[in-house]
Parts: C-alpha cells; sequence; structure tokens
C-alpha cells in the first residue's frame, strides 16, 4: 500500500543499481534497483511482453506452429523494415518461457528470427533511452530499508548519485575454510570510516574492530547481518566475484545457509561463465559487485601482474610485504591458529587497499560515467558490441528499421590500420604529428553508418563513397551524431579535468570501429569497416606525401601517427613552429580536398603532439629492414627530459628486468653521445658473475590451464608443471593447475621456479637472448658491435 497517493504523481530520480525480470502468475515483472538522494528505491514494472521480429511473409508459417504448439502469443504486422527492405512482424508473448519456448520451435521450423536474444529489462530501458540515471513517477510503499514503486512510468535522466560502497575480503585456509571476513567502508560512503572483521574464534584484545564468531555458520550469518546493516549500493574487492564471492556461496550451501544480502532480504545467483568452469558472475538484487581487477582493465589500465600487491605497489608505492601465495598461505594459517588480531589487520589491509586504488583511479566515477554514457551495468567488463548495441537500436527502430543479426561464420576480416615500413636509423630532431581520433573522424566526415549504408545503397548518385563499393546517405544516419555529441563532451571533460569522463567518452568513441568491423555485433558489415580504415590508409599515405613534399622526410607512419625528421639542427623553439606549421598545412590541405571532392565538412584534425630530440628506429632483428610498432626517443630538455620506448623490452612484460634496466641505460648514453663501451662490458660480467642474479628472473602468465598445454609447452609452463610437481610432494597446494603468473630462471638444466631452484643459472643464456638483443638494436648505429666488445673480455671469465 502507497504511504500517500499524492506522491504517485510526483517525480524522482536515481541512478540503476540492477534489473531483473521473471515470470509471474499475472504475466511478467521487471525489477529496477536504483540508488536515489532518498536511500535505495525498487522501481516495479508489471506486464512488459517479450518480443522478437520475424519477416512477414513468415507470419502464417510462424503462426501454425506456435498454435499447434499450444504457445500462448499475439502477432502484429509493424512499420519496420530489415536491411534487406522486407517488411516485418512482431510476435509478443505473455510470459518469458512462451518467449523462448517459441524461439525453439520456429528456429527448428527453419524461420529466421531477429532480435530474439533481449532480456526484457534491457530492451525495456533500451526503447525508452534510458542508460545510468533514470527520472520516475510511481506509486510508492515504505519496506523495510527502501521504497518500493508501483505503476511506474521513467525516462532519461542525468542524475549523479552518490553511492554506499564496502571493500570486501574473506580469509580462509587452502581448502576454502573460512577464518574472517572484512568490511571496509570509506569516509566518502558514510561521511564516517567503517572497518569491521568477523572472526571465528573466542575473543581477544585488538587494535582492529572484531565481531567474533564461534563457527563458520555463525561467520556466514554474520556477514549476511553486516550486508544488511551497511546496505552498501556497490560491494568492491580484488578477485572479489571469482573467488570471495563464489568461495562465499559455496560455504552458505555447504552450511544450508541462505544468505540474504541482497536488498530486500533477496538472496544472491551465480551463474557460471559459458566457455570457463574458472569464471562466473554474481547477481545481488540492488547491490552491484565490482571487481577491481576487471574495472582497472575495462578503464585500459595496464600492469606487469594484477595481484592485488602488484597494483598496490604501482598506484600507491604501498602493499603487502609477501609476494608469494605459499608464504601468505602459512602466515594466514599461523594467524589464526596464533594470532588472530594479527590476520584481522592483514585482512582489513586488504580492502583498505582495494578502496585506495579504487579511490586513486577514480574507476567508480569512470564506471558511472560508462553507464551514464552507454547503459551498460556498472559490472559489465568490455562490452563495446553492448555499448553500441544500446546507444544505436532505438533510434533505428524510430527510423524503420529492425536490427540484423550476427553474420554466418563470424564475418570476414577487415583491413588493419595503416602502417608504413620505416626507415632505420638514429635520427636528430623528429617529430611526430596525430590525427586527432582517426577513425572517429573518418565516421563523422564521411557519414559511416549502419542505416546510412542501407539508405546511401538506394541512391548512390547522391551519396558519398566509401570502399569495397560502400555509399553512404548525406542525410540519413546516426553514428556521425552519436560521435559529434560524444567528441563536444570530451572536449568539455578535458576542458574541466575531468579524467574520468574523459577516459570514458575515448574509449566509448574509439570502439566504434572495432564494433562495426567485428563478426560478433549485429551491425557488422566488412563494407563499414573497410570504408574506415581504407580510407585512414588513403589519408595517412597522402599526409606523408605532402610532407615530403614539403620539403621533410616521413620517416614511418603508424595508425594515426606521421614521424618526421628534420634532418638539421634546429633549436625546439623552431622545431615546435615546424611541427604547427605542418598541422596547420596539411588541415587546410584536406579541408579543401574534402569540399571540393565529396562536397562533406572535415572532421579531420591532425596535431603536432611530440619533438624527439634523439629518435632510434631499429630493424628487425637478423633484417636490414626497418621494424614496425618498435622504436624509442628522448623527448624534453634538463629535468623534464624523459625516454620513451615503443614495443621494445622496457615496455614489454615476458623480459627480465636486467634487459630493461640494460636498455634504459644503454639508450641514455646513445642519445647523449657517449660511448656505452664500458657499460655494456661491465654489464655482461656483472651477469657472468652473479651480481645480477636478482634481475634475471622471469615472470610470465599462464594463460591456459597448465593440462591444457599439449604440442607446445614453453619455458613458464615447464617451469610450472616443476613447481606444482615440488608442491604436491611436499604437501602444498598446487598453484598454477588453473593459470596463474609464474616467475622463473633459466638454468644449465633449463627453466626451473624460483621457489624451486635446484640448478646454476645459465648465465650465457641471460647474455645472448636479454642483453645481446637489446645492445644490437642500438650498437650497428655508432658503429659498435655487441659480440667483438665482448669478445675482447672473454680472458676476463
Amino acid at each position: 500500500m502507497s504511504t500517500s497517493t499524492a506522491n504517485e504523481s510526483k517525480t524522482n530520480s536515481g541512478f540503476l543499481l540492477t534489473r531483473h525480470s521473471w515470470d509471474t502468475k499475472q504475466g511478467t515483472q521487471i525489477a529496477l534497483w536504483l540508488s536515489t538522494q532518498q536511500g535505495p528505491a525498487k522501481l516495479i514494472i508489471d506486464n512488459e511482453q517479450p518480443l522478437f521480429f520475424i519477416v512477414s511473409e513468415n507470419a502464417d508459417s510462424a503462426v501454425n506452429a506456435l498454435l499447434a504448439a499450444q504457445v500462448s502469443h499475439q502477432i502484429k504486422p509493424l512499420p519496420l523494415h530489415t536491411f534487406d527492405h522486407q517488411p516485418i512482424s512482431a510476435l509478443y508473448f505473455d510470459q518469458i518461457k512462451d518467449h523462448y519456448r517459441a524461439q525453439d520451435l520456429l528456429v527448428a521450423e527453419g524461420i529466421e528470427l531477429f532480435e530474439a536474444d533481449f532480456r526484457l529489462h534491457d530492451r525495456y530501458l533500451i526503447e525508452r533511452f534510458c542508460y545510468g540515471g533514470v527520472s520516475f513517477i510511481g506509486a510508492p510503499s515504505q519496506k523495510a530499508g527502501y521504497t518500493e514503486y508501483r505503476n511506474v512510468k521513467i525516462r532519461p535522466n542525468a542524475f549523479q548519485p552518490s553511492f554506499r560502497l564496502v571493500s570486501f575480503d574473506l580469509e580462509c585456509s587452502a581448502q576454502g575454510e573460512l577464518y574472517s571476513a572484512g568490511f571496509h567502508m570509506p569516509a566518502s560512503a558514510t561521511n564516517e570510516e567503517t572497518n569491521w572483521v568477523i572472526m571465528r574464534g573466542k575473543p581477544q584484545a585488538a587494535d582492529t574492530q572484531i565481531y567474533w564468531v564461534d563457527s563458520e555458520k555463525d561467520l556466514l550469518q554474520a556477514v549476511e547481518r553486516a550486508f544488511q546493516q551497511m546496505d552498501p549500493d556497490l560491494i568492491i574487492g580484488w578477485n572479489v566475484v571469482n573467488f570471495d564471492f563464489r568461495l562465499l556461496l559455496k560455504r552458505a550451501e555447504l552450511h544450508g545457509v541462505s544468505l540474504q544480502i541482497g536488498r530486500g532480504h533477496s538472496t544472491p545467483h551465480w551463474r557460471d561463465a559459458r566457455n570457463d568452469s574458472q569464471q562466473g558472475y554474481v547477481s545481488i538484487p540492488g547491490r552491484v559487485v565490482i571487481d577491481g581487477i576487471d574495472a582497472l582493465k575495462t578503464a585500459t589500465y595496464q600492469f606487469v601482474s594484477f595481484s592485488l600487491e602488484s597494483v598496490a605497489q604501482a598506484l600507491l608505492n604501498k602493499g603487502k610485504f609477501v609476494d608469494h601465495v605459499e608464504d601468505r598461505m602459512a602466515e594466514i594459517d599461523h594467524n589464526f591458529r596464533h594470532n588472530k588480531p594479527a590476520l584481522a589487520k592483514y585482512n582489513l589491509e586488504d580492502c583498505r587497499l582495494v578502496a585506495e586504488i579504487f579511490e586513486y583511479t577514480h574507476l567508480i566515477d569512470f564506471l558511472r560515467l560508462r553507464s551514464q554514457l552507454t547503459g551498460l551495468e556498472l559490472d559489465r567488463s568490455g562490452g563495446s558490441v553492448a555499448a553500441f548495441t544500446n546507444l544505436y537500436l532505438p533510434k533505428l527502430h524510430r527510423a524503420g528499421y529492425i536490427a540484423p543479426n550476427l553474420p554466418a561464420g563470424g564475418g570476414l576480416a577487415s583491413p588493419g590500420g595503416y602502417v608504413m615500413n620505416s626507415k632505420p636509423g638514429l635520427y636528430t630532431h623528429v617529430l611526430v604529428l596525430d590525427f586527432k581520433s582517426l577513425y572517429p573522424s573518418i565516421i563523422r566526415t564521411f557519414k559511416i553508418d549502419p542505416l546510412g549504408l542501407i539508405e546511401g545503397l538506394k541512391h548512390p548518385e547522391q551519396a558519398i563513397p566509401g570502399f569495397r563499393d560502400a555509399h553512404f546517405s548525406r542525410t540519413e544516419h546516426f553514428l556521425p551524431d552519436i560521435i559529434s555529441q560524444l567528441w563536444k563532451q570530451r572536449d568539455e571533460a578535458k576542458r574541466d579535468k575531468d579524467a574520468a569522463r574523459s577516459q570514458a567518452i575515448k574509449i566509448l568513441m574509439n570502439s566504434f570501429y572495432g564494433v562495426l568491423g567485428s563478426g560478433g555485433c549485429r551491425f557488422y558489415d566488412p563494407r563499414l569497416a573497410s570504408s574506415i580504415t581504407l580510407r585512414g590508409h588513403d589519408i595517412m599515405q597522402t599526409t606523408a606525401k605532402w610532407i615530403n613534399e614539403l620539403g621533410y622526410q616521413v620517416i614511418y607512419g603508424d595508425t594515426d601517427s606521421t614521424f618526421v625528421w628534420l634532418d638539421e639542427r634546429i633549436s625546439p623553439k623552431d622545431a615546435d613552429k615546424i611541427g604547427n606549421d605542418l598541422a596547420t598545412e596539411i588541415n587546410r590541405r584536406w579541408k579543401r580536398v574534402f569540399e571540393d571532392e565529396y562536397q562533406i565538412e572535415s572532421a579531420l584534425e591532425i596535431e603536432y603532439e611530440t619533438h624527439y630530440r634523439r629518435f632510434l628506429m631499429p630493424t628487425i632483428r637478423g633484417s636490414d629492414a626497418g621494424s614496425k610498432k618498435r622504436y624509442a626517443g628522448l623527448i624534453g630538455e634538463g629535468d623534464r627530459e624523459k625516454l620513451v620506448f615503443k614495443g621494445l623490452e622496457t615496455v614489454r612484460t615476458d623480459w627480465t628486468e636486467l634487459a630493461k634496466e640494460f636498455q634504459t641505460k644503454l639508450y641514455e648514453l646513445v642519445f647523449h653521445d657517449q660511448d656505452p663501451s664500458e657499460f655494456v662490458i661491465k654489464t655482461v660480467e656483472q651477469t657472468k658473475t652473479g651480481e645480477r642474479d636478482a634481475q634475471l628472473v622471469y615472470r610470465k602468465r599462464l594463460r591456459r590451464k597448465l593440462a591444457d598445454y599439449v604440442k607446445n609447452v614453453p619455458p613458464h609452463v615447464k617451469a610450472a608443471r616443476i613447481a606444482d610437481q615440488q608442491n604436491q610432494l611436499l604437501n602444498k597446494p598446487r598453484k598454477y593447475q588453473n593459470r596463474g603468473t609464474i616467475s622463473y630462471l633459466i638454468t644449465v638444466n633449463g627453466p626451473e621456479p624460483i621457489e624451486h631452484l635446484n640448478s646454476t643459472i645459465d648465465y650465457d643464456h641471460y647474455v645472448e637472448k636479454q642483453l645481446k638483443p637489446v645492445a644490437d638494436a642500438i650498437l650497428p648505429f655508432i658503429n659498435l658491435d655487441f659480440d667483438r666488445l665482448i669478445d675482447s673480455q672473454l680472458g676476463l671469465f
């Protein structure tokens, strides 16, 4: 019952947390949980009908099949068409189960279905352009801890939420028996920091606030109460879904605990990933669980390792001091038996570190903005295809079309970005000119768009030509306008120094080309992606030709960047002037070309980005040809001087610290015209005498299960197998059966894990495979040879 009929017409605002739909006896029901200024809200929408489309000429066959199977439905012809211009009809169902049953029946009859894979609640939101924030009206009813609204109507809104957030972490034995659970709610969530550890055992004096329980079952029930009491919108953690919540739900099932940790005392739902039994998803009504690792990857962060220790050290310059799982496990077991307050501190430290990483990287802001822009759930990793579909589909329907299905066989490969054959050498004064968001600019300029292609092919003589016989309508399109709006928002974000918003928009804009060229997207068409990339090829090649005509040498080009050698001794100020003048001239020329040849306005903008005082374009190893996507340079002067590496050993995770340090110092010497001979010889000597042993460790991630490596068994897999064999003999947990990161050394007997090192290090391997390739990339350009330098010192060893 509503608390007041007067409230029914009041407009409220909130931000979408979770969405679900299911069947009832009366029809269907959608539940949308929102975060609002007044607290949690649950919106109930009754009797929305799931649907899909078929070509109208198949309507009679479809109806006969559904009637014969007694599947309740309604069918209605609509003023919509396929991309092949066939009229369509919509089939509506009162129950979700009938919607799925009808799909199976009609597919078996050979009838093609369109847009059948949308979940009811997703279609409800998409068709109303409702993404992150919404406004709503409805009849309110106060429940325990939230307000429920019925007879709801919603519309889009730019509501900015203040989320209640808790960082959550479990500690357990190697067998999964729960020891403790840590909760950290930052002050930003409640105006007062909250720290809480639930610990099994007898009460002891401790600095940390500990809630003591007698058994694992009691701990589970206390976790349930803690979530209800803290009532977070967001639950964050490190591998929190596939470790903490997976384990929590398993232990709850073992003890018969329902674990009502959702809002309205609802229970979580676990779903395994389709193709990976080690991965899954947890859904908790009214709460969103966000894994720190997935969120960082979605925001395009990269680290050598995504362990909490590694990321915390990289971002916060602090973290745990024990780096190996087995050591941590021994410490956890020891403290659980002998020093529970220490374990509580350890548990809570993990929670705090995660919260600090989220705060430092503005991850919640990034995910909120992404959701606001695209409608993706806050916990969704990846999702570029879904984001594009959410934005595009409702516009397409209003233009009179339905979306096509996925291409048969995954589609055809589209051309990649332009990469010029480089001119290897050691250069002085190289400028880099970058096209600002080249692919989005091409989409805007040439009106590249799925609907635009269909409409353009109707009247090619009036359309803008693309590639592979594509033509694009000058007036009927959506994607160019979507990008223009995003572009404007990104410029505003940059002006406001809103890094999270700027990054969210950049990732979204840059994903559109990949989506259109992906066989996993229903709007895929090789003519779309090719009209973007091949236009990019033409723009890059023509730009290089113009720069050469202006008297400068282009030594390399890569996707949207052009590298220009000035071939003269000039001041940084003069170099900057040349760079800016070149950018101005190239932009002027493209503006004129597009107006004269295509009668379109250019959205292209090339910018002068970087001046390398010294620059190396190496050769391909074992060849005189120039490499691609691999270079190094020196920018800035004095305190602002900086070495930049692209694609070389310093920025690769599969090279040792020895190679990375050697490369940095070697290039620094060469770029400053200093003889590196003594440094090279000394580094080899220190390596062979064992002084550099700490820098010889390889660290590499196992991308598959250990047992899946059969034909090709690389060194890191061999090391991982040795490690797990030894761990098993010592009655320790096997670490690497289901992926992981292995640290190992190359010895005279092959690769061996550092935790079970039994052989002498093969120093010749490190000289030949780590130092020599680094040196050979640069020394020939200053008339030095690594082998000759080393051979002259052989008598020292």
